[in-house]
């Protein structure tokens, strides 16, 4: 079955309810979301699973001391996750509990599989416990001190009698399987740390406890309840028994009909690369009824500083998309974080590409465009006429970035995926400024304006649909600007946008407003203080200070009066070297958010290099071929790990938000400006 047909089944860890919903949950479950939306759009049959894992030491404590039920316990933390992911915008096919009837039924016939298969055995074990895991820890685990490795908390000495997995059975098997499945652990480096922890020797597990009542009772045998893990792991499996709304069997997401990708975080892969796949190889599964990958994702900070309650820094989700929408927190999430390695939510940084990405780039494009067909065509879809060079150009951009955006997204990286589908609509900024539809209305060749405007709307229309997996009412938004049908319209076949054009000519155009209003330094500053974390709790009334709407308009608030700079003289200022360049090469420096490496044509042997703060604002395909002036008699400068700068840019605005000094197409490289 050819990977477009195979069901796809997306599935985040189900998230422990002795907490409620964080950053961390929500940047987990956007991204399986995002990727259950990505494939709906391209036709597939797709999934996606959450919920919450319920039992354990851990929980049963947490209730004592609320003088509560477990499972009332469990039944109110539970429904705080359940209400949170609609605000989110991410829509789960299902959410489970461990607790539920139908997910205790099916980990107990897995049990009574792997027993009767001879797989487990009844011991006794004395080994550390960390309860903050819910697992037993080696000596080899631990901190100087017996503090766990992941929590740097006491971990507690446990002896009692239980049953043990035959892990140590799975070894070859295992190592076997990766080999033959190298894409099953992603990224590249977690799987390294895997097959080396394997190398290294299994030990059997134990996978029950009798010292708490508060889990799974093991089948003939309820003195034991299960261990955490193996009740927890099964749930992937437990939501695919039984038929769908439509009575069609759930089971077909399941491998080898379906393809299922696991998310989660680093700290628990080694639960879902090595336990999980050993107890489904236990049960008789076939290696083509494993799991298709297992792809764990990194830490985030908070503005540099590691999430934790004891520092006060844990940032609600949900605060964050009440004050800037679900979509924008999304789109953030996805974008300036690489999946799979450690991310930093840096709320200045958020704020910083919210206006470049979605207000200056992608909003501005969509409001230009529909703001030129109010005064041109009036509100109506044009002729698109006879393309020239520089519409096609344009037409094989936007098809080129929205296919890198295509393959990025087949290969579970959001972040890149956002990029070219940013980099898409940077071209048709630049666009706009290059076919200048506002000089061929002043020629009086409408036939031309209508070109322009057709080719414009047309990449707004294939922007509405990339943006969906990200963000699904900002696409909505854009579509209706357009007259087009919501996207649940396109989900019964691969409406990925590298086909015909959706428009309809002469079809009317609703007026348009602003989608992603900008905010100003001023704006910035108070959101930056309602935002942030307090350092530390603080007793008081004082509501926090209201803050502004966002402005309409790209145009920053006037900035208060400041004293005039000195003068310089006449010499002084002749000792600026100021030259054409021509750029001729550019590239974003690797790690550095706001730096773009460009190569400078200055009429000299070889192009410069110069360093420059224009990746907020630009893409590197946008500035190849455009004219600049240069400050070329700069001493250079060095940025540290071999790059050096031989000049400077000049622009003026924000860094989000940057406009370059520019020189007509004549003008040869290298002249001087006087």
């Amino acid at each position: 079955m050819s990977l477009q047909k195979r069901p796809f089944y997306v599935t985040t860890p189900i998230y422990y309810v002795n907490d409620v919903p964080h950053l961390g949950h929500a940047y987990t479950s956007t991204v399986a979301d995002a990727l259950r939306r990505f494939h709906l759009l391209r036709g597939r049959d797709a999934r996606m699973l959450t919920g919450t894992d319920e039992h354990g030491l851990k929980i049963d404590r947490a209730a004592k001391e609320q003088g509560v039920t477990p499972q009332a316990f469990t039944d109110a933390v539970s429904q705080r996750f359940r209400d949170a992911w609609p605000k989110l915008n991410v829509r789960a096919d299902d959410f489970i509990r461990t607790t539920e009837p139908r997910h205790i039924e099916f980990v107990q016939s897995l049990w009574k599989v792997i027993a009767d298969k001879g797989f487990l055995y009844k011991g006794a074990y004395e080994a550390w416990y960390c309860v903050g895991c819910e697992t037993f820890k080696t000596e080899k685990d631990l901190l100087p001190g017996n503090l766990c490795d992941i929590h740097k908390k006491p971990v507690e000495r446990v002896k009692e009698e239980t049953y043990f997995f035959k892990l140590s059975a799975f070894q070859d098997r295992l190592l076997a399987f990766y080999e033959a499945h190298p894409g099953f652990i992603r990224p590249e480096t977690r799987k390294n740390e895997v097959v080396s922890f394997v190398k290294s020797g299994l030990d059997d597990l134990s996978v029950s406890r009798t010292s708490f009542s508060w889990g799974i009772p093991v089948p003939g045998d309820d003195k034991h309840v299960m261990f955490v893990w193996f009740d927890a792991l099964a749930n992937y499996r437990s939501a695919l028994e039984g038929n769908d709304a439509h009575g069609k069997p759930l089971r077909r997401y399941w491998g080898p009909e379906g393809e299922v990708v696991h998310l989660m975080g680093k700290d628990i892969l080694r639960f879902h690369a090595v336990y999980w796949p050993a107890f489904l190889m236990a049960a008789g599964y076939t290696d083509a009824e494993l799991p298709e990958a297992v792809h764990a994702h990194g830490f985030l900070t908070i503005d540099g500083e590691k999430m934790s309650k004891m520092t006060g820094n844990v940032v609600d989700p949900l605060r964050v998309a009440e004050e800037f929408g679900a979509d924008v927190l999304r789109y953030y999430l996805l974008r300036a974080v690489s999946f799979g390695q450690d991310g930093d939510f840096d709320h200045a940084g958020f704020i910083e590409r919210y206006n470049a990405d979605l207000g200056k780039n992608l909003g501005n494009l969509v409001q230009r465009t529909i703001g030129m067909c109010a005064k041109y065509t009036n509100l109506k879809v044009p002729d698109a006429g006879v393309y020239t060079a520089l519409d096609t150009e344009l037409v094989a951009g936007v098809q080129r970035e929205l296919q890198k955006a295509a393959d990025a997204w087949t290969a579970i990286e959001p972040h890149a995926a956002l990029e070219a589908t940013m980099a898409a609509s940077s071209l048709a900024n630049t666009y706009v400024d290059r076919a200048a539809p506002w000089a061929a209305f002043k020629d009086g060749d409408l036939p031309r304006v209508g070109t322009i405007l057709h080719a414009l709307l047309d990449v707004v229309a294939r922007l509405s649909i990339a943006i969906y997996p990200a963000m699904p009412d900002k696409s909505d938004r854009v579509r209706a600007q357009l007259g087009l049908s919501p996207i649940s319209a396109l989900l019964d076949h691969d409406a990925w946008p590298l086909g015909a054009t959706e428009l309809t000519i002469g079809a009317a155009l609703p007026p348009g407003t602003p989608l992603f209003p900008m905010y100003d330094k001023e704006q910035t500053e108070l959101l930056l203080a309602k935002l942030r974390p307090a350092k530390a709790p603080a007793m008081t009334d004082t509501p926090a200070a209201p803050v502004p709407a966002p402005t309409a308009a790209a145009a920053p608030a006037p900035a208060a009066p400041e004293a005039p700079p000195a003068p310089i003289t006449y010499d002084q200022f002749s000792a600026v070297d100021l030259r054409v360049g021509l750029v001729v090469a550019c590239e974003k420096v690797p790690k550095k958010d706001k730096l773009l490496k460009l190569q400078v044509d200055l009429g000299e042997p070889e192009p410069r290099t110069i360093i420059a703060g224009l990746a907020l604002t630009f893409t590197p395909e946008t500035l190849v071929g455009r004219r600049v002036v240069v400050v070329a008699n700069l001493a250079p400068r060095d940025f540290g790990k071999g790059l050096v700068s031989h000049g400077m840019l000049l622009a003026s605005g924000p860094s989000e938000a940057l406009h370059l000094a520019s020189i007509d197409e004549g003008v040869a490289p290298g002249s001087k400006l006087k």
